[in-house]
């Protein structure tokens, strides 16, 4: 009698197992994504893109049912819902824009995909302002850079930012989110302080050293922390932020087919590492460049050159991350300057950039266009391109006498945040050594941190 009252317990759980299989995700069979670009907060006046991505990773071809609904799964809540065929170990994004015209308030966007088999389904808050301008006024996320690439820039921050542990990175996170600063930008997972046109890597060999424990290159950045990649989508999983991955450096401003082959390889070792983090959000590149997209070079040949090495870059990078994981987007941050001499080039590029994020409008060059008109031509290309333009808001001055990096001014930002009103998301460079939670265990850079802290919480607060 107890064998078979065994037995049926054991029956009872096999099927209660197979129902239960019937409607939670299983791995083996699909991946399903859901991403909010922007994230976490927009107003009114932007128009809310929401992908929902798809890999098969079986050997058959699958037809997936995919319905988008707004704050609940009614059939009044429903915006949007397809069928899509994805071969064997392909994948496919699904892609609505959203206006936000008239749907003000806190809210969510659940995606479900069905595949007759299983059910998938994923949930993202997102926050509609009410507001007469596209921008929220603030800074909501920030760079963050393990160790800073020039030791005269940042000298007052480097023999303290190299000493940080694992659980420090996590104080800095969760710093940041005390002022509404929920998206991170990782500056570089690797360092390799060479520029374009002016190394050997590819006869010598890629000589950088990586901020995390990677397979491809064992050279480590000589900091305490063990692996500060981890410590913070740990800690940005907790809090419910979003995270892009800093492929890079292999050398500034370089997009030759070098740079392509180690950024594939580097992105695919970072995605493998950390995709399980929800907090994973995207891909940015960091080798930055010229607003003109001509990496710097002064001979009008090699200007062309370079800007064709630049599409050619992100045509391939944009499709190798595609097939990694079809919603995450590419984000790329070149500077304000000299946005006029690419007008041909921008709607190039981005067919294969989601994020354009382009920083140093308040130093635009003698002769160059005014800040507020590169920004309006930069809006333009974007709008054409259903592309995302976000600003990298310069939250530091140079010292006078020796060009160190020093907070800016709660003044100043202020005053940038009120005049460049147009962008969807403004973040800033950089978080650590700029801004210092008074709460952290270590002040990281000079006393001035600190009170910028106070004086942006005491400008957030007035804000609510």
């Amino acid at each position: 009698m107890k064998n078979i009252v065994n037995l049926f317990s054991l029956l009872t759980i096999l099927f209660s197992l197979l129902l239960l299989n019937s409607c939670v995700v299983d791995k083996s069979e699909s991946a399903v994504g859901l991403t909010l670009i922007p994230p976490a907060s927009i107003t009114n006046q932007v128009n809310l893109d929401i992908r929902g991505g798809i890999k098969n990773t079986t050997e058959k071809d699958k037809k997936y049912d995919v319905t988008i609904y707004w704050d609940k799964e009614t059939e009044d809540s429903k915006l949007y819902e397809t069928t899509v065929n994805v071969k064997a170990g392909k994948v496919d994004c699904v892609k609505y824009i959203l206006s936000t015209q008239n749907r003000v308030g806190q809210h969510s966007v659940i995606l479900v995909v069905e595949d007759g088999v299983n059910v998938y389904k994923m949930q993202k808050p997102i926050e509609v302002l009410d507001s007469s301008i596209r921008s929220t006024q603030k800074i909501e996320g920030a760079f963050i850079g393990f160790y800073h690439w020039s030791e005269q820039e940042g000298k007052m921050w480097n023999p303290t930012i190299k000493n940080l542990t694992d659980n420090q990175w996590k104080e800095v996170v969760h710093s940041m989110n005390k002022l509404d600063m929920n998206i991170i930008v990782i500056q570089e997972s690797f360092r390799n302080q060479y520029y374009v046109g002016k190394h050997t890597i590819e006869q010598d060999g890629y000589q950088g050293k990586a901020f995390y424990p990677s397979s491809l290159y064992k050279e480590r950045m000589p900091i305490t922390a063990d692996d500060p990649i981890e410590a913070v989508l740990q800690q940005a999983d907790e809090e419910g932020m979003n995270v892009f991955m800093g492929v890079g450096m292999y050398a500034w401003f370089d997009y030759t087919k070098g740079s392509l082959d180690w950024h594939k390889k580097v992105a695919e070792e970072l995605w493998q590492k950390y995709a399980h983090h929800p907090s994973f959000y995207g891909f940015y590149v960091s080798e930055e460049g010229m607003g003109s997209l001509d990496c710097f070079e002064k001979d009008p040949q090699k200007k062309g050159m370079r800007q064709q090495e630049v599409l050619h870059f992100f045509k391939e990078f944009k499709q190798y991350c595609y097939e990694l994981a079809p919603d995450k987007p590419v984000m790329f941050a070149p500077n304000g300057w000299g946005v006029g001499e690419a007008r041909e080039i921008y709607p190039q590029l981005l067919e294969n950039v989601d994020i354009i994020c382009p920083f140093a409008f308040a130093r635009m060059p003698q002769g160059d266009l005014t800040g507020i008109e590169a920004v309006t031509l930069l809006q333009q290309f974007c709008n054409n391109a259903e592309a995302h333009l976000w600003l990298d808001l310069e939250a530091f001055l140079f010292d006078d006498k020796e060009k160190y990096l020093v907070p800016r001014p709660i003044d100043e930002i202020k005053k940038d945040l009120l005049l460049f009103d147009t962008f969807e998301k403004i973040i800033c460079y950089q978080y650590p050594g700029v801004f210092n939670d008074p709460e952290m265990s270590v002040r990281i850079g000079e006393e001035s941190t600190i009170q910028l802290f106070k004086d942006y919480k005491e400008y957030l607060d007035a804000l609510k």
